[in-house]
C-alpha cells in the first residue's frame, strides 16, 4: 500500500482535535460548509425586528428566548436555496416547538408571514405530530400533516397517501432535553428527515409544479413564550 506521507505526529494531531472537538471535526465532512461562526449571527438576521433581542449567541450556541419574542432566524447568505443537505444539532433545556422552514418565501396571501415545508421538532413528549414530522406552511393548497414514522406521497390532485416506516426513529432514540443531530435533505419533490441517524418522517410531492414550493429561505424557528431553543453544528451541503 502507497503511504500517504503523514508523520505519526500529524496524525496523532489530527486524532486528538477530533477526539477533543468532535462537533467541528463535523465540518470536514466533504461537501459541507459552515451556516454559524460559533460567534455571531453573522450571515443570519431576525425576521421580525419586534424580536430582534430574542436571537443571541451564546457559548458556541445560537440560542432562542420565546419570551422575548416568537420570530424565525433567517439565514442570509443564500436566500434561494432549492436541493441541499441541511444538518444541525438541537436542544431543548425545557418544553418547546421549533423547527426549520425550507424553501420559505413570503406568504403573499397574508395568512401567515411565510410559506415553507417545516421540518417540525420540539420536546419529547410534545408528540408525534411535531417531534419528528413534516408541516405544510401553506396557504392557497392543502396543508397536510405528515407525523413521525410516516411515510407521504400527494399525489397530482392533492391526495395524500400514508404509509408507515419501518425501523424509523422511535423515542427511545431521541435525548430528552440534550442535543439531537438532524439531517434534513430536499431534492426536487423529495423531502426526508433524520434525527440521531434514524428516519423519522418523509414526504414526496406530485402536484403540478406552479403549486410547489421551488426554492427560498432556510428559518430557524423560535415558537412558544416561556420556550429555550439551542441550535449548534449548522452546516449545508447544496445539491446540484
Amino acid at each position: 500500500m502507497q503511504s500517504l506521507g503523514w508523520s505519526s505526529s500529524a496524525i496523532f494531531v489530527i486524532l486528538t482535535f477530533i477526539a477533543l472537538h468532535p462537533h467541528q471535526a463535523r465540518a470536514l465532512e466533504p461537501g459541507f460548509v459552515s451556516m454559524f461562526d460559533g460567534k455571531s449571527l453573522q450571515g443570519w438576521e431576525v425576521s421580525s425586528p419586534q424580536a430582534k433581542q430574542a436571537w443571541t449567541v451564546q457559548d458556541g450556541m445560537i440560542v432562542g428566548d420565546g419570551d422575548k419574542g416568537r420570530s424565525y432566524l433567517v439565514y442570509t447568505s443564500n436566500r434561494e436555496l432549492a436541493d441541499f443537505e441541511l444538518k444541525f444539532r438541537y436542544r431543548l433545556p425545557d418544553k418547546g416547538n421549533t423547527g426549520v422552514n425550507l424553501r420559505a418565501r413570503v406568504d403573499e396571501t397574508g395568512r401567515r408571514d411565510y410559506q415553507s415545508y417545516h421540518a417540525d421538532l420540539g420536546h419529547v413528549g410534545i408528540g408525534a405530530n411535531i417531534l419528528g414530522a413534516w408541516d405544510f406552511h401553506t396557504p392557497g393548497r392543502r396543508e397536510h400533516g405528515c407525523p413521525r414514522g410516516k411515510r407521504l406521497v400527494i399525489d397530482k390532485n392533492d391526495k395524500a397517501v400514508y404509509s408507515n416506516i419501518e425501523d424509523g426513529i422511535t423515542l427511545d432514540d431521541i435525548r430528552d432535553r440534550d442535543w439531537n443531530d438532524v439531517h434534513v435533505i430536499a431534492k426536487g419533490n423529495r423531502f426526508t428527515m433524520y434525527i440521531n441517524g434514524k428516519l423519522a418522517a418523509e414526504f414526496t410531492e406530485h402536484l403540478p409544479k406552479a403549486r410547489r414550493l421551488h426554492k427560498g429561505m432556510i428559518q430557524l424557528q423560535l415558537h412558544d413564550p416561556g420556550m429555550i431553543v439551542h441550535f449548534q453544528d449548522l452546516r449545508i451541503k447544496i445539491l446540484k
